[in-house]
């Protein structure tokens, strides 16, 4: 197995860690413990100032294993290129980042070029890792670079698969960290806020099987940044970001103007436009020009998406009313954003290989405990010939998907933010906007199409709206609330037009959570099942322990939300023929009541449906969150 490079760890704390600051930490879920002191390094000789190189904590590598690659190098780096340029073919997918890692899939020695301008000037530094034949029993992933302060996620891998391993983590280099678990033996997966630094630092951690026979390492780059903004729009640090195409005529204004800790003030139109602004009919290169990634996999799954499974240009022509697309490996949950007239999107949806899902970061979503006071939860999901839509891989299961295994909950998330995004920009406006105002002004927040379908057609029930602002905003359920049980959610719900619990929420969210649902029906004759079931207490809670109490199947077709339906689509995408979606839409069903959650798949008796095979999807997560709504800053 690997072991830490006993020369490197020593010269990189000489080097790098000299002057740095103390360790950041996220103690919104849990009390963090004191990390293990870091081992004290022998004796070696140090680096001048001014090397610049690629190092690695990894030797005596085997074959299966991940291999973490840093380059270090002091002043203004940029234009960063890796390249391999020997050995067995290697699979990375930062290219553009301080740090790149793979998997060795065969024996042999891997070099590999890296070309950067330092202060201005061209470098280039190299590197060769040499594998051997063996077996691995543990693997840590992903090694990575993070900006200071970002959230980062690690995680175990074993060989045989095997849940029940007893897994041990700890630091071993670098300023201290503080996990966000008290304890984290037996996690496979861990999350920590990389520390405030004054230079580029190497952290390096232990993952082992608690009997001691393996152990593995894994290392994260934390790069100093500039310090946040006063007043910035998005005031955590937020991952680097580089547009997918480096030629875009935009090149130079979207990460500035969308995704930026220097951001304070909403960009003009005139500066980053609306797509409608220079198209109406937009091509898959005109979108491109327009998108940010963190990895350029990300825009490469995102034109795939564009070119191969969008047949009506539903997503081309709903794009017309934003400034950007964001997607990066620190985006969670995924939402379309006024102030920015961007949407900014979960890179979950898009992988389809292992390697690929490695780079994103899995922390969960902050509202995970929101609701964990009340008695009834309402999830959701989206239903095909009596199967779930998408397909379930299990964090542990390195796997591949297929571009159809993640469609329909792609497809879902397109069409909710962006029904967003024509909320604020509907075209009937386009024409009008002054490219002299910023978005935020241009979007005109209290006078949305949103804003009209509330006082045209409005939810009625405030019982229900408290309650989503105890699910979805993090306010503290009152007594009353806390004894609410799911046949009382039943009564208020079913009697009152919304489709989803989420609808609740905000009027905004009540938008685009209609268009989304007619949408998914009425072109992938996808049903979503909005339903209240208990809320199961316990460590290790699975899909079979949600009972349905009431659910029902395709409910945007129900005569009393027909009308807000057709409403919000008219405005969204003019093109549509929304009265006759609507007259093709299936009458909704409802689920049979005291069905767990696998076994509600199939409603009423039908022999011509094989039960569905419960234990391939009980670890399937059962949630009511997907979307959220950031709220604008003030202007």
């Amino acid at each position: 197995m690997r072991q830490i490079n006993k020369w490197l760890v020593p010269t990189l704390s000489a080097l790098w860690l000299a002057g740095c600051g103390g360790g950041g930490s996220d103690t919104s879920l849990a009390p963090s413990p004191t990390p293990p002191p870091a081992p004290a390094p022998a004796p070696t000789p140090s680096p001048t100032s001014s090397a610049n190189q690629i190092v690695s904590m990894d030797t005596n590598v085997n074959t299966g294993q991940a291999v973490d690659l840093f380059l270090l190098a002091s002043g203004n780096i940029s234009d960063i290129q890796w390249r391999q340029t020997s050995g067995p073919s290697a699979n990375f997918l930062a290219r553009q980042s301080k740090a790149i890692a793979f998997t060795a899939s065969d024996a042999g020695s891997y070099s590999f070029e890296v070309s950067y301008r330092q202060d201005g000037n061209a470098r280039t530094a190299t590197h060769t890792i040499d594998v051997v034949a063996g077996d691995v029993a543990i693997n840590g992933r992903l090694g990575h670079a993070v900006v200071e302060g970002n959230k980062v996620s690690l995680r175990a891998g074993l060989a045989d698969n095997n849940q029940q391993a007893n897994i041990r983590w700890r630091q071993v280099q670098g300023p201290g960290v503080s996990f966000t678990d008290n304890n984290t033996d037996g996690d496979f997966a861990v999350f920590f806020n990389a520390p405030q630094v004054n230079q580029d630092t190497l952290l390096v951690f232990e993952v082992s099987l608690a009997n001691g026979n393996a152990s593995d390492t894994v290392s994260v780059l934390v790069e100093d940044a500039p310090a946040i903004v006063n007043n910035a729009y998005f005031d955590e640090p937020v991952a680097k970001v580089v547009p997918y195409n480096a030629n875009s005529p935009h090149a130079n204004n979207l990460a500035a103007c969308v995704y930026s800790n220097q951001l304070n003030n909403a960009c003009q139109l005139s500066r980053l436009p609306l797509i409608a602004q220079e198209t109406l009919t937009p091509s898959v290169d005109d979108i491109m020009n327009r998108v940010l990634v963190s990895h350029q996999w990300m825009g490469d799954r995102f034109r795939e998406f564009l070119t191969n499974e969008d047949p009506n240009n539903d997503f081309k022509n709903l794009l017309r009313a934003t400034t950007a697309v964001v997607i990066s490996y620190d985006v969670r949950p995924s939402f379309y954003w006024a102030a920015t007239g961007a949407i900014y999107l979960d890179p979950n949806d898009f992988w389809l290989t292992p390697d690929e899902r490695d780079t994103i970061n899995e922390a969960p979503d902050f509202r995970a405990n929101f609701s964990n006071d009340l008695q009834f939860s309402m999830p959701f999901r989206y239903v095909l010939n009596n199967d779930f839509a998408s397909r379930f891989v299990s964090r542990t299961s390195r796997v591949s998907r297929v571009a159809n295994d993640r469609l329909y909950s792609l497809a879902s998330l397109m069409y909710h933010e962006l029904a967003h995004a024509n909320d604020f920009f509907p075209s009937s406006r386009w024409s009008q906007l002054n490219r002299n105002d910023s978005v935020l002004t241009a979007a005109q927040p209290n006078n949305t199409q949103s804003n009209l379908l509330e006082s045209r057609l409005p939810l009625f029930n405030q019982e229900m709206r408290g309650l989503a602002q105890v699910s979805f905003a993090g306010e503290t359920a009152n007594a009353t609330q806390r004894a609410y049980q799911p046949a009382d959610i039943v009564t208020f719900y079913t009697t009152d037009r919304a489709n989803e619990y989420y609808s609740y929420s905000t009027i905004r969210e009540d938008f685009a959570v209609l268009f989304e649902e007619l949408m998914m029906q009425s072109r992938y004759q996808a049903m979503r099942d909005t339903t209240i079931t208990n809320r199961p207490q316990g460590d290790n809670v699975s899909a079979l322990d949600f009972i349905i109490t009431w659910g029902q199947r395709g409910r945007v077709a129900d005569p009393a939300v027909q009308p807000r339906v057709q409403f919000v689509a008219d405005r969204v995408l003019p093109e549509l023929d929304t009265r006759g979606l609507i007259n093709n839409l299936a009458t909704p069903r409802l689920l049979d009541a005291g069905d767990n959650w696998i076994e509600s798949l199939i409603i009423g008796p039908n022999p011509n449906v094989a039960s569905k095979p419960e234990a391939n999807e009980a670890l399937r997560p059962v949630t009511e969150l997907r979307y959220y709504h950031r709220e604008l800053p003030n202007q």
